[in-house]
């Protein structure tokens, strides 16, 4: 029993450690090409490259973000990054956190 015990409190923490994270996003600002440097309210800062994001998915009217002066006109909204006035390219947070495009 003991080592039930044991095994329940490590899934829960386990549990409670995954729960916890936060992919919001917070900030971001354009490196190069179509690089951003990506702040999550977890704290953890990185350069996610959006190459083959925009290459699978900016497709007929929305290949224009693939165009520098449009990629670079992204912002942040409800913690997401967007582009385009009505949120013409969004991706998931979480999805952006660990570049699964």
């Amino acid at each position: 029993m003991g080592n039930n015990t044991l095994l329940q409190k490590e899934s829960n923490l386990h549990r409670s450690k995954t729960q916890s994270i936060n992919y919001n996003i917070t900030n971001a600002i354009f490196l190069h090409d179509y690089t951003l440097l990506v702040t999550f309210a977890n704290g953890i800062t990185k350069p996610i490259d959006f190459t083959k994001a925009l290459e699978k998915y900016a497709q007929g009217y929305y290949q224009k973000y693939r165009q520098p002066r449009h990629f670079k006109a992204f912002k942040i909204e409800n913690q997401n990054i967007v582009w385009g006035k009505d949120w013409d390219l969004i991706f998931p947070p979480e999805n952006i956190f660990k570049e699964k495009f």
